[in-house]
């Protein structure tokens, strides 16, 4: 396992789409168990994007302190209600801000098995599947906060 560099909102990588996965390797899950490591790493990571390593590939990994997941091709496939919620990155050190996101998701996946998977997460998990496919669209959290916080 390895720790990698968490690029910072400036790099332009950020800003791009992901690709697809086409296979699900020991390439790929050696990439993921990095950026749990990466995740872990950090003060007070919950979710990490392939892009934010600079890997544009669609990876999320995350942990809400109900154990880590693993999603490759992450899809929201179903959006419910609405929740204000307060968010920042590890791409945008010391930065939060409030915003909306949906209060239920639904994301279809695979794991790192390459299985097909459903997880539907509300609140929290809901804030941060959202904030994590973001990424992988090229999406930051900045782009859509109503009031930045100050800590």
């Amino acid at each position: 396992m390895a720790i990698r560099q968490i690029r910072l909102s400036q790099d332009e990588i950020l800003r791009k789409k992901s690709r697809p996965v086409e296979e699900v390797n020991d390439q790929i899950r050696q990439l993921l168990a990095d950026m749990a490591d990466t995740m872990y790493s950090t003060e007070n990571g919950a979710g990490l994007a392939a892009p934010q390593v600079g890997i544009l590939k669609r990876l999320v990994v995350l942990d809400m302190g109900q154990g880590l997941i693993k999603l490759v091709n992450p899809v929201i496939t179903l959006m419910e209600g609405s929740q204000e919620v307060t968010e920042g990155c590890l791409s945008i050190p010391n930065v939060y801000g409030r915003l909306k996101r949906p209060a239920k998701v639904t994301v279809e996946a695979l794991n790192e098995k390459g299985e097909s998977v459903r997880l539907t997460g509300t609140g929290e998990l809901a804030k941060c599947l959202c904030h994590e496919i973001d990424h992988l669209d090229g999406i930051l959290f900045t782009d859509k906060v109503t009031e930045y916080i100050r800590r």
